[in-house]
């Protein structure tokens, strides 16, 4: 059954309950899902926290992951998740969306629509995929300002810190930047774009005790590994942040070739979600009985009398 807006809301800050999810021995791990439907689809296959990518919800909107999508953007989006699902998510905050003021805001509305961890990455703008190349990094002490600027902000919303150094300064200037964003206010760390298991295993072995976040994107700079062999490397948490929209992206491009081919979709159905499916996805019969029974109708007897 999917969350229904009748049911018992969490009785928990999603920081909270993302913490303790971090918290438990076994690797914590999150799809990719920017939309409501994904959501409950994830949180249907067992899934007990959420990723919000930044590029997926660029790429949605039809825009390339530069850093164009406003606060504004990624919290319309995290409302939706977080009403579908009521599962804690951990979003993508790019740059902070400006200096430490900005972070400040972008922290308290992304708290405020429900989010339960959110990362902040040390590149300037335009900032680019960590997958890419010419990615320009902030000054260490820029980036450890924002991290420090959202630890004040929050109330229990996670603060994960991104590097991006490794790619242009190198395996030790990255655990050094790691370091100082830990002193700064850090509950985490993300080192991006790593190519190698040993890479993965030398900056774990190097940040000992370390709640650290692994990021299993496709066709970018990171071999396939599985959960388990990211967790065997000494990571807390993995992300598939653009999967689901690869395969939906692959799947509509199909659909919309087929209709101009054959003229119809009828060589699509097998392939389609029936309406029944939908619905059962949705609870579409569960909002209908939650309606029925709070509006009920009133058949007039008679006709008013002047």
């Amino acid at each position: 059954m999917p969350y229904v807006i009748a049911d018992d809301l969490p009785d928990e800050p999603a920081g909270v309950r993302f913490r303790r999810l971090l918290d438990r021995p076994q690797i914590l791990q999150m799809p990719g899902a920017h939309l409501g439907i994904a959501a409950l689809l994830a949180k249907k296959a067992g899934f007990e926290a959420l990723y919000m990518s930044g590029a997926a919800m660029s790429a949605t909107m039809g825009l390339p992951d530069l850093g164009m999508i406003t606060v504004d953007d990624v919290s319309w989006h995290v409302r939706q998740v977080v009403r579908a699902s009521a599962l804690p998510v951990l979003v993508d905050g790019d740059t902070g969306y400006g200096e430490a003021l900005n972070v400040m805001h972008m922290v308290r509305c992304f708290e405020e629509a429900g989010a339960g961890a959110v990362h902040l990455e040390d590149q300037l703008l335009p900032k680019k995929c960590g997958h890419l190349n010419d990615k320009k990094l902030a000054p260490v002490d820029e980036m450890s300002a924002k991290v420090a600027a959202a630890r004040k902000a929050r109330r229990n919303l996670v603060i994960i810190a991104r590097t991006d150094a490794v790619a242009s300064e190198g395996m030790d200037a990255a655990v050094a930047r790691a370091k100082r964003y830990l002193e700064a206010g850090a509950d985490a760390i993300f080192p991006e774009a790593l190519t190698t298991a040993e890479m993965f295993r030398e900056f774990a072995a190097r940040m000992p005790g370390v709640k650290l976040l692994a990021n299993m994107t496709e066709f970018g700079r990171t071999p396939f590994f599985t959960a388990t062999e990211f967790q065997q490397m000494g990571y807390a948490m993995v992300i598939w942040p653009v999967s689901h929209l690869r395969i939906a992206a692959r799947a509509m491009e199909d659909l919309y070739g087929a209709i101009k081919a054959d003229g119809g979709t009828h060589n699509m159905a097998g392939r389609m979600q029936t309406r029944a499916q939908l619905y059962e996805t949705i609870g579409y019969h569960a909002y209908e009985s939650l309606d029925a029974s709070l509006v009920r109708t009133i058949v007039p007897e008679g006709m008013p009398q002047n």
